[in-house]
């Protein structure tokens, strides 16, 4: 865990591209040749971080409670009682947001995406459902743009946050959510049966 600690707070001043099996290594008060017992190099490092980063994201909806019902009276309630825990999660660990959002934007990402396994994410995954079941015309929507959307505009904005661009207020919390929702709002209709 010292490690991937000092992995990502060494992304976080030195960039993706830039962070060194030295940087780490002396962040985490080891000798290079100690973090190669654990590691194979740079590039596992930088994914058993995200994969770590993006177990910890999901797990906060597990400990969410989610009611389905309520999803009909105030959706746009619902949504934010899910999404707030999730962007106070990302303003919360500023090196876990920094390295992520690098990460992400990286070009190795796409090829490490399409293989990597995501169950982890049922619980959310199952949210959603939720939601399509009540809301049928959310199936309308491109579902790998609108979670890139809401996912990467997340962490983006809690980048923001933690980088001092913007405050860490719950006017900037406000303004983010409704940036953010504008669009969905239209899609969060009762259809008749």
């Amino acid at each position: 865990m010292r490690i991937l600690y000092a992995t990502m707070k060494a992304v976080r001043r030195y960039g993706l591209e830039g962070v060194r099996i030295q940087n780490v290594s002396k962040l985490a008060g080891i000798s290079p040749g100690a973090l190669y017992r654990y590691f194979d190099g740079k590039d596992q490092l930088l994914v058993e971080c995200f994969t770590y980063v993006d177990r910890q994201a999901a797990a906060i909806f597990e400990h969410l409670r989610f009611d389905p019902l309520s999803m009909r009276i105030d959706p746009m309630g619902a949504i934010k009682g899910l999404w707030l825990p999730y962007f106070r999660f990302w303003t919360s660990h500023p090196d876990e947001t920094v390295f992520y959002f690098r990460f992400r934007d990286s070009v190795s990402f796409p090829q490490y995406d399409k293989g990597r396994d995501v169950t982890y994410f049922n619980t959310f995954i199952g949210m959603v459902q939720a939601f399509k079941g009540a809301f049928p015309s959310l199936d309308r929507i491109d579902q790998d743009l609108l979670w890139l959307h809401v996912l990467t505009s997340t962490v983006m904005y809690a980048k923001y946050v933690v980088e001092g661009v913007l405050p860490n207020t719950q006017g900037t919390e406000d303004t983010v959510f409704q940036l953010l929702t504008t669009g969905l709002s239209g899609y969060l209709r009762a259809e008749e049966p």
